[in-house]
């Protein structure tokens, strides 16, 4: 095993300038889901180079990619998330995200070529985290299928960990149930007959005030909110067609649709009390992170074989409050095993995910050299998933396991 490792760590030393090139091009041009079009390119374009077959707009989505190497065995797939935000660029740290996985993908099939066993690696470009929902379409269109473990880290800031912890490789994220609603009334005009007119608005506002009063009688983790996507267009016109959307978020799948139905409840009173009717589109709503935890303390040993700076723990204070959101990761954790560690960056104080000075500290050479030392680290792992029996058997028996307890809702 140590000589496979020594592979990894020379490959991801040696190919060291083309990581550090695709993260620079990545920060340095942020793009939104489903736009991710230079990023696609040029992740393409540096894989082929390196003489992997690449699939370009791979699984009907344009921006997607997957590279893949190997044969028989079991499969492994590393995520590489790429997608910005709007008006802050790479505020959570998706270029970093992408340069841990290729690094992991590169150091991986160096250790796979060398030993000639079956096996068999994928690097997947997996676009639109921010709201888009793109592993969820990956998912229906298969990228996942037969898959032994998908692998990732995400960035946040080092300011959220305890003291001499560097990364944590535990983390439970909540899922999340997006809907938007549609309440219908009628209009009139609001001076000279509003007893013709059904305010919409009304409805919005009751179902506001009722979801509002609902967070009194949620668990502690739970969260609900929402926003007013349409109101009416003038005061002097009863509103007819108003737009609300909310997040409900809860510890797993099945808790928060359940915590979702109260909220509609809410909405349904709201409607039935102002004479309007409702309808509701469902988004792209996240399950929850199930992390393998056989996978995890994997990683955990890695790291610390590997020499990185800094303890990884495997879970414990900070794991709730530095990445507490939600993630289509989560989704992918329904369909096989999966990894999904968080590593600190040093970040200014209040710049965490999703600030400008976040985006920032996500560009700098200190935070790449920490994403590098994760894909060491989950190079590693994902050889010992191709190369231990055991360990593979031991990863499959808990995610079973767990699907029991989640269909349970726990």
């Amino acid at each position: 095993m140590a000589h496979r490792n020594n592979t990894i760590d020379d490959e991801i030393r040696q190919r060291h300038a083309e990581i550090a090139s695709l993260n620079k091009h990545i920060h340095d041009n942020p793009e939104l889901a489903y736009e991710e079009h230079k990023a696609h390119d040029a992740f393409v374009a540096a894989l082929q180079s390196l003489g992997f077959n690449v699939t370009p707009h791979a699984y009907g989505l344009e921006t997607a990619f997957s590279a893949e190497i190997g044969s028989g065995g079991r499969l492994v797939i590393f995520n590489a998330e790429y997608d910005a935000l709007p008006g802050i660029g790479h505020a959570c740290g998706h270029n970093l995200i992408s340069s841990a996985s290729f690094a992991a993908f590169l150091g991986a099939a160096a250790a796979l070529k060398a030993s000639g066993r079956p096996g068999r690696l994928r690097l997947l470009g997996t676009p639109a985290e921010e709201g888009g929902g793109g592993k969820l379409k990956l998912i229906e269109n298969g990228a996942y299928q037969g898959a032994s473990a998908a692998l990732m880290v995400h960035p946040g800031s080092a300011r959220l960990l305890p003291p001499g912890v560097r990364g944590i490789a535990q983390i439970r994220m909540l899922a999340n149930v997006k809907m938007r609603a549609f309440f219908q009334g009628r209009e009139a005009h609001a001076a000279i007959a509003p007893w013709d007119g059904v305010n919409a608005l009304d409805a919005v506002c009751l179902s506001y005030n009722g979801v509002s009063m609902l967070r009194q009688q949620i668990r502690p983790h739970e969260r609900i909110h929402g926003v007013i996507r349409a109101g009416g267009t003038r005061p002097n016109v009863t509103p007819a067609d108003c737009v609300l959307e909310y997040y409900v978020r809860s510890a797993t799948r099945a808790t928060a649709e359940a915590l979702w139905q109260r909220v509609k409840n809410c909405m349904d009173g709201a409607a039935l009390a102002t004479g309007c009717t409702v309808r509701y589109e469902p988004l792209n709503s996240y399950a929850d992170v199930r992390p393998s935890k056989a996978i995890c303390k994997a990683y955990v040993e890695a790291m610390e074989e590997a020499g990185c700076e800094g303890k990884v723990a495997l879970d414990g204070p900070g794991a709730a409050e530095v990445l507490p959101g939600s993630t289509d990761m989560g989704n992918v954790c329904y369909e096989c095993p999966g990894f999904h560690g968080v590593f600190g960056i040093e970040s200014p104080a209040g710049a965490s995910n999703h600030t400008p000075g976040f985006a920032a500290s996500a560009g700098t050479e200190d935070a790449l050299a920490r994403a590098i030392d994760c894909g060491r680290g989950m190079a590693r792992v994902a050889w010992k998933l191709l190369e231990d029996d055991a360990f593979a058997e031991l990863v499959q028996k808990e995610w079973e396991e767990d699907m029991k307890l989640a269909a349970e809702g726990k």
